[in-house]
């Protein structure tokens, strides 16, 4: 079972941050999860939420922002012992991932299949040289069916946060995905079973107990995505 920081180590450090991710690369932790959104000029950041407010403070839409306006955003606002972290760029993101032996890349959901097509061709750009250790996921079908479209090299993964069972699985293998994503509380002995015997990898989120991680990795699921890392570590190292 491999230990993947949840946007970096999101309980640990400041989330989807620059920072954030040296944090678990000084580790030693070399599995990782994150958010990728596309911005109005094209550009790939690195950010969970639409909007600023959450973890800056600011109430400001993302989408209304280029590249070259994101410096007035603190990402580590609510982190009093930490430096100011930028919304970091996809690519800036990456330079410090280049030794990480798994990327959970998760697309999150656009409006219009050509929202999806468009950023699906910058994302496969900017991940070349990644294509063994990345795995795009997403919970938007668009976001695959675009990937499938382009006959995308990278392994896939889809995300499950509705209480759909062994449909997801079907589902999963009819898009030629790889992964499922089970949201921890629908991550069953019974469906992670049937999800391994489908030949699937099975990542689960947000584990942040060690009781409940001890259970999973007995299950013998392939990634726990966690807030803290550095807790899992000491424990399942």
């Amino acid at each position: 079972m491999q230990i993947i920081g949840h946007r970096g180590a999101r309980g640990e450090a400041p989330e989807n941050t620059l920072g954030g991710f040296q944090y678990i690369h000084d580790l030693g932790i070399r599995g990782v999860e994150f958010d990728v959104r596309q911005l109005k000029d094209g550009e790939l950041v690195v950010m969970h939420d639409d909007n600023f407010l959450r973890t800056t403070g600011i109430d400001q839409n993302l989408y209304d922002c280029t590249s070259t306006e994101l410096e007035p955003y603190n990402q580590a606002h609510i982190w009093m012992d930490w430096d100011r972290q930028i919304t970091p760029t996809l690519r800036q993101s990456l330079h410090i991932m280049r030794d990480f032996n798994h990327l959970e890349v998760e697309v999150k959901a656009v409006e219009t299949m050509a929202d999806a097509e468009k950023l699906v061709l910058a994302l496969e750009q900017q991940l070349k040289g990644f294509e063994n250790t990345a795995v795009i996921t997403s919970f938007d079908l668009k976001i695959h069916q675009a990937l499938q479209q382009i006959e995308s090299k990278f392994k896939r993964g889809l995300l499950i946060e509705e209480d759909i069972q062994e449909k997801a699985i079907e589902q999963t293998l009819q898009l030629g995905c790889g992964r499922i994503g089970w949201m921890n509380r629908l991550a069953s002995d019974q469906i992670i079973q049937a999800t391994l015997q489908a030949q699937l990898a099975v990542s689960v989120w947000t584990v942040n107990d060690l009781k409940r991680a001890k259970q999973l990795r007995d299950l013998g699921i392939d990634g726990l995505i966690t807030d803290f890392p550095k807790l899992m570590l000491q424990h399942f190292s």
